[in-house]
């Protein structure tokens, strides 16, 4: 199983999604072709009401620990409450340009 649909997998089954998107972002770094190393989630839960930014991210976080230990260097999180989701009109921020490698 590809890293990215162990990430949609284990997200799907711990929360009660409204919205999810996994973009491998990995061909964006200086990194090997095919590579999995880079990734930004878009997830929108109601298990996100009341919590706050770094408990969102510190649950996503614990689910992925094999992941995040192993072949994922870096994990971007886009969290939100329904509510959010819709007051930023579903649509999550873009990521940045990689200013690190040899690219």
């Amino acid at each position: 199983m590809s890293v990215e649909q162990s990430i949609i997998d284990k997200l799907n089954a711990n929360f009660d999604i409204h919205f999810l998107e996994v973009l491998n972002e990995s061909h964006m770094h200086s990194v090997p072709a095919n590579s999995e190393t880079h990734f930004k989630v878009t997830i929108v839960s109601s298990n996100f009401v009341g919590k706050r930014l770094i408990q969102r991210q510190r649950l996503i976080n614990q689910l992925l620990a094999d992941e995040l230990s192993g072949p994922v260097h870096a994990l971007a999180q886009h969290t939100y409450t329904i509510e959010e989701w819709d007051k930023k009109l579903g649509v999550s921020p873009a990521s940045p340009n990689c200013l690190g490698g040899s690219k």
